[in-house]
Formats: structure tokens, C-alpha cells, sequence
């Protein structure tokens, strides 16, 4: 699903995977949701195994999202994401979002998605989804099954007329050739832990997601 980044703060920084991030923060309801950002020590660390922790917890009745934002933009090539979390037990109102971004609206922010959510549709039988934005041009969102798996590593390769998304908790890859691949230019990595339209998660409970490595690979 689309959103629409709005102004934050970013005082605070963390090294993960030889990378430095961005916290994203907040002081009011943004962008995607809209939803209040945390970058507490609480809701997002490295652990002394280099992992990632973003949690999704209530604080003075009010729900906090996480992000972080890699500083260099990496431009083409393949974005790769190993997991510790399994992909397909995620609350119907939570997202967990693996993707590229550019402040600039060109090209559509330059935005590409791995998602995991059912965006509030307990229903639904898939719990993922591929996206070369705009997700609602035909042809440019492929949604998916993930497995129960615990690990899994979540990838796209982003080549100069086409993008192709793989995972190893689905049998499938998926390649979008379509006229909306996107240039590039000040992109950046994002992951990310958020509520869809900013409501609570429906069994009330707080959610933690592992990432344990992320690797980029340059490509042509």
C-alpha cells in the first residue's frame, strides 16, 4: 500500500550490518499509517549478535511504529534482508515493510516493497506482497503466501529494466518488466514496523521483528 512520507526526526543513529541508520521519530502521527515513531532504546537496537530489533509497543496510551533508514543511497543492484522472524504470523494491522524510498518524488519516490500484511483483512489468504510503485498501475503488485518458517531472507534485484523479487519462505520469484522501473538516484534502504491506518493490533499485544543481516550487491 502507498503512504506518504511526512516530516520527521532523526537524532538518533545505529550500526547494522556495516551500515549506519537513521531512528525515524515523531512527535505527532505520520506517514506510513499515519502513526506515532519511536526511536527509543527500547523499540529499536542492535543486540551483541549484530541483529536488529524493531518493535511495535504502547507507551502513555499510544502506540508506536519503528523505522530505520540507511544513509547512503546504494542506486541499483540486489537489496537483500535475512529475517529471525517468521513473516506469516504478523498481526492483521501490522506491516512490516523492506524497501527502498527517496524523499524526492520522482520516479514515485522511487519506491520498492516487500510487504508483509494483511492490511486489516484477518481473512485474507496471502500475508505478503511485491510492489513497483504505484502499487494500483495493473501488473505492478503481486501478492503472496509466505510459509511458517522462523528465518527466511527476502530479496529484489533492482536491474535497469526490470525488478525481481525472491524469498526463500515462498516458492516462488516474481519479475516486474513493466514501464514504472525506476531511476536511480536518492533512494534509500528502509525497514520498517507500522500499523495500517494507525490501529492498534487486534490482539492488543506488542510485536517485535529480528533482521539479522542486510547485504547489498551493486549492479549494472
Amino acid at each position: 500500500m502507498p503512504f506518504v512520507e511526512s516530516r520527521r526526526c532523526t537524532g538518533r543513529t545505529i550500526e547494522f550490518s556495516g551500515y549506519t541508520w537513521e531512528v525515524k521519530s515523531s512527535t505527532g502521527r505520520v506517514g506510513p499509517g499515519p502513526n506515532y515513531f519511536s526511536d527509543s532504546l527500547d523499540n529499536v537496537w542492535v543486540d551483541n549478535s549484530g541483529r536488529l530489533h524493531l518493535k511495535l509497543a504502547p507507551s502513555h496510551r499510544r502506540w508506536y511504529s519503528t523505522e530505520v533508514i540507511n544513509t547512503q543511497s546504494l542506486g541499483r543492484g540486489r537489496y537483500s534482508f535475512d529475517l529471525d522472524s517468521p513473516v506469516n504470523a504478523v498481526d492483521p494491522n501490522v506491516v512490516l515493510g523492506l524497501f527502498t524510498w527517496s524523499d524526492h518524488p520522482a520516479y514515485n519516490h522511487r519506491e520498492i516493497d516487500i510487504e508483509f500484511s494483511r492490511w486489516g483483512n484477518s481473512a485474507d489468504p496471502t500475508d505478503g506482497q511485491y510492489v513497483v510503485q504505484p502499487y494500483d498501475h495493473p501488473g505492478n503488485l503481486q501478492r503472496i503466501a509466505a510459509s511458517g518458517a522462523s528465518s527466511s531472507t527476502q530479496s529484489f534485484d533492482w536491474q535497469r529494466n526490470a525488478v525481481t523479487f525472491a524469498s526463500s519462505a515462498t516458492p516462488s520469484v516474481w519479475t516486474y518488466s513493466g514501464p514504472d522501473v525506476p531511476q536511480p538516484g536518492s533512494e534509500q534502504a528502509r525497514i520498517n514496523l507500522w500499523l495500517y491506518r494507525g490501529a492498534p493490533p487486534t490482539n492488543g499485544k506488542t510485536v517485535e521483528v529480528v533482521v539479522s543481516r542486510f547485504s547489498f550487491t551493486p549492479g549494472p
